[in-house]
């Protein structure tokens, strides 16, 4: 390894002067700079994180809190912490991973070590203890979450299109969001899937199939107790859907384990017989889910419909292709960490950012048994002459 004393001797000066060019307490002469830095380029020499503070006051080090809790689906939680792994390498940072269940105690203890130049906090609850912390704090922080605090300030957030079939990537349009009432500062950067809007698109999408009775299979109860914000947000979304189109919804918490999930699906299929279509946020669940089903001799999608919340790579890989919302980990990691660089570089906090949700049908929907069809849409004359041939 390259040491301080061996750029000295490279350089031809003292180890003091190496120092002080490093931490910039001494004024020295360009051309002695000039060659400190050749020597130090030409032989790979890396200053430690605590001669960089000296030298900018700053680690080149980001934090991620990422609380490894009861009830979380690690592999999400690591597909995100990678993506502000890689971006962050990209951007020249470092990632330091903190995974105790420390809350406001970790956010001080960066904050006072200063072991890194700004946070990404995960697990975001709705009345998150970290808040307070995180707004008295001189570095900058980024939310991977919407807590109820900030859900009304000053931002941007992209709102999903409703046009065009449920298999197509929706469109999303940058809409500015009402000023907080509370008169909060922007103090904060948020980013997250819009889980309102992503339960909302799973009972449209099976209102839309003539399903009217909708059981939701949710996340494992100490989730919900915590009061984790995605899971609350994507119930308030299914419930205001549930209530437009008419139809009856349950919600029933549950473990990921095949025992839990069929205590659950069999008390809803008790207490509600005439459901015919499942929503699960849920990942641990699916496939003992979907083996449950088969036990029971329910045919999925012609007797039981299933929609999930959940990663693009678990839907297409279960053993019925499932009709689901993308849970875009990589990007909200990407988006978070280019938010935290933005901030550091400079710029002030732009509030909340959601990613509009995507539908995409696969095999597990199809209409519910004695729905009537949808009435077939009027084709004008143009189109009816380009179904016959016509370009």
């Amino acid at each position: 390894m390259v040491t301080l004393a061996d750029v000295a001797r490279h350089a031809g000066v003292s180890a003091s002067t190496v120092s002080y060019v490093l931490s910039g307490k001494r004024s020295i002469s360009a051309p002695t700079r000039e060659r400190i830095q050749h020597s130090i380029d030409a032989l790979g020499y890396r200053p430690h994180a605590g001669a960089r503070a000296l030298a900018s006051s700053r680690t080149d080090i980001l934090a991620l809190m990422m609380p490894l809790r009861t009830g979380l689906y690690m592999p999400v939680m690591m597909e995100i912490a990678m993506a502000v792994t890689t971006t962050a390498r990209a951007h020249g940072y470092d990632v330091l991973l903190l995974t105790g269940e420390e809350g406001p105690e970790a956010v001080r203890r960066v904050e006072g070590s200063a072991i890194a130049d700004g946070m990404i906090v995960m697990d975001v609850e709705l009345d998150d203890p970290r808040l307070p912390c995180l707004r008295e704090a001189e570095r900058p922080a980024v939310l991977i979450g919407l807590p109820t605090e900030t859900a009304g300030t000053t931002g941007t957030v992209e709102t999903a299109g409703m046009a065009g079939t449920a298999a197509s990537v929706d469109t999303a349009a940058p809409t500015d969001i009402a000023a907080d009432p509370a008169g909060l500062a922007v103090d904060l950067d948020c980013v997250d899937l819009d889980f309102e809007a992503a339960g909302a698109r799973c009972v449209d999408h099976l209102a839309g199939l003539g399903h009217t009775g909708i059981a939701v299979l949710g996340e494992p109860p100490a989730v919900y107790a915590r009061g984790t914000g995605f899971a609350a947000r994507t119930l308030t979304g299914l419930r205001a859907a549930a209530d437009a189109h008419g139809v009856g919804l349950l919600h029933r918490p549950v473990d990921g384990t095949y025992a839990a999930v069929a205590a659950a699906v069999t008390r809803v299929f008790e207490e509600r017989p005439g459901t015919t279509a499942l929503v699960v946020q849920n990942e641990a669940a699916v496939e003992p889910l979907l083996a449950l089903l088969r036990h029971q001799g329910r045919a999925v999608p012609e007797d039981v419909s299933v929609v999930a919340i959940c990663p693009d790579q678990v839907a297409v890989h279960a053993s019925v292709p499932l009709t689901a919302v993308s849970v875009p980990a990589q990007d909200m990691g990407r988006r978070a960490v280019e938010r935290l660089v933005a901030r550091l570089a400079g710029e002030a906090a732009r509030g909340t950012e959601l990613i509009a949700p995507r539908l995409t049908e696969r095999a597990s929907t199809g209409r519910a048994a004695g729905a009537a069809a949808p009435a077939p849409s009027p084709i004008p004359a143009t189109e009816g002459r380009r179904g016959h041939g016509g370009r």
